[in-house]
């Protein structure tokens, strides 16, 4: 599924399901730098990452894979 992640003026991460018309702030990452790891929003739902460069500036629209619970 298309999700874009995105940074708050307080810096605070989330992420954006369009599809679902959804927005929640993410709450843990399995690794420090997020990508190619496991993430898990406010409400929950677990999204697995691409690899993706530490680098990679936000906001950004990746295909995530969602995870059994």
């Amino acid at each position: 599924m298309k999700v874009m992640i995105r940074k708050n003026s307080e810096g605070e991460l989330s992420a954006y399901i369009a599809k679902k018309d959804l927005e929640e702030p993410i709450v843990a990452m399995e690794n420090p730098r997020m990508w190619g790891g496991r993430i898990t929003l406010a409400n929950g739902l677990q999204l697995e990452l691409p690899e993706l460069g530490s680098d990679t500036a936000l906001p950004v629209t990746v295909e995530a894979r969602r995870r059994a619970e």
